[in-house]
């Protein structure tokens, strides 16, 4: 017998512990080198544990849902074993589920005194824990009388009961690793709840706004920006940008080169504090808020001011494609010095972005709209677009905040001033 151990990856410096989701190896199943066995949630990005190499999975040492740290054990792979052949009993694993709240693995309980016809299939068991069920309450109709997710789902349906006290989800398993199945059909009133417990990210995400409301002394600045010189430009331009770059001309890449030239401009609005300190940054990391299945994540673009529009939409396009796969690293997640939340991909028309912290401010961009507006003293019709930034008016005071939106509007207002520096 060959052994191979399969520990938790390394984490940031930044990051003490993990949460392990949803394994998608079975004790006994063979798998090959590089093959996905789990995904590490932190409180920033989600890290996949691959394989070290082929062989079949002797030991889960950690189940769903437990507190891992970096280089801690959580599996054994026998490099030398034969899916299917007998194998030796899994060491218990009571010490994880003890930490992470969950009930015991399908192997765990076989290896006890239970009968089969006690025992529920994986899936079956996350069912019946979220309907407050045991196995007793359930008739199975798997082999050797095993409980299925078909026969929790009658059984749902048909409004059993549980026998004993109702049994709280895991706090340490996340939404995303939660069987996704329709509302118990359970006379509740008609005012069902489920009590689910926060991501690790979404708990991170919670903490560093409450964190942003509570040390930063935060006002918002609104102004209107007529968007047709930029609808112009790229209707003119957009065949041989496609062709040439390969990527779309899109409008945050506008919005990041004028964010860059008013940053120049008014280096406040460029800066952070530390302690008593105000630091002002030499370089232009503009975080692009990305809506991701997990959350929100702020991926950075890096030295922004040395990067063409070709590079900036192939960037953004890299990190929105990245977030919906969750394999944002922590390295582009980190640092920024000013950060572009764009609510009008969703339909927003007016918002007050929260500050992320370190940063000092942040650009609300909204959806552009055909509307009314007055030029020379005539009502004219003008896609407008309402842009919003928030300060922290510690270091920013209201002038530079101010003028640094209007430096942004007038540069998206007549782009030939990126140009010039204008």
């Amino acid at each position: 017998m060959a052994i191979v151990e399969v520990k938790v990856p390394q984490l940031s410096e930044s990051v003490s512990e993990a949460t392990l989701l949803q394994w998608k190896k079975k004790v006994g199943e063979a798998v090959k080198v590089d093959e996905i066995l789990i995904e590490v949630e932190t409180d920033k990005v989600v890290l996949e544990v691959p394989a070290p190499s082929a062989g079949v999975i002797v030991e889960i040492a950690q189940a769903d849902g437990a507190t891992v740290v970096a280089d801690q054990l959580i599996a054994k792979i026998d490099t030398e074993a034969v899916a299917g052949a007998a194998a030796p009993a899994p060491a218990p694993v009571q010490e994880a589920q003890a930490n992470a709240g969950a009930t015991a693995t399908p192997a765990a309980a076989a290896s006890g005194n239970a009968s089969k016809s006690d025992v529920a299939m994986p899936a079956a068991a996350k069912l019946l824990a979220d309907n407050n069920l045991k196995v007793g309450d359930v008739g199975g109709t798997g082999k050797d009388g095993r409980v299925t997710k078909g026969d929790v789902l009658a059984a749902v349906a048909g409004g059993a009961k549980p026998s004993a006290a109702p049994v709280a989800i895991p706090t340490g398993v996340p939404t995303s690793a939660l069987p996704q199945v329709a509302a118990p059909k359970v006379d509740l009133g008609q005012r069902p709840e489920q009590r689910v417990p926060m991501t690790r990210l979404r708990a991170r995400i919670a903490e560093r706004l409450l964190q942003s409301q509570a040390t930063n002394a935060i006002l918002t600045t609104f102004n209107e920006v007529n968007m047709a010189p930029v609808m112009e430009l790229r209707k003119k331009f957009q065949d041989d940008f496609v062709k040439e770059h390969g990527v779309k001309l899109g409008f945050m890449s506008f919005f990041v080169k004028a964010a860059v030239h008013a940053l120049k401009k008014f280096p406040a609005v460029n800066a952070s504090i530390d302690g008593n300190d105000i630091i002002y940054h030499g370089y232009f990391d503009i975080g692009i808020a990305v809506s991701s299945p997990r959350g929100l994540v702020v991926p950075i673009l890096r030295n922004a001011d040395q990067m063409s529009f070709a590079d900036i939409e192939k960037k953004i396009g890299e990190f929105g494609q990245k977030a919906k796969e969750g394999k944002l690293s922590i390295e582009e997640m980190t640092g920024g010095t000013f950060s572009i939340s764009n609510g009008g991909t969703f339909g927003s028309m007016m918002s007050t972005p929260i500050i992320n912290p370190p940063q000092s401010a942040i650009l609300g961009v909204h959806a552009t709209k055909d509307r009314a507006v007055v030029e020379n003293g005539q009502v004219v019709v003008r896609p407008m677009n309402y842009l919003a930034m928030s300060y922290d008016h510690r270091i920013i005071d209201g002038r530079e905040a101010v003028l640094s939106l209007v430096a942004m509007k007038d540069a998206l207002e007549d782009p030939s001033r990126l140009l010039f520096d204008l």
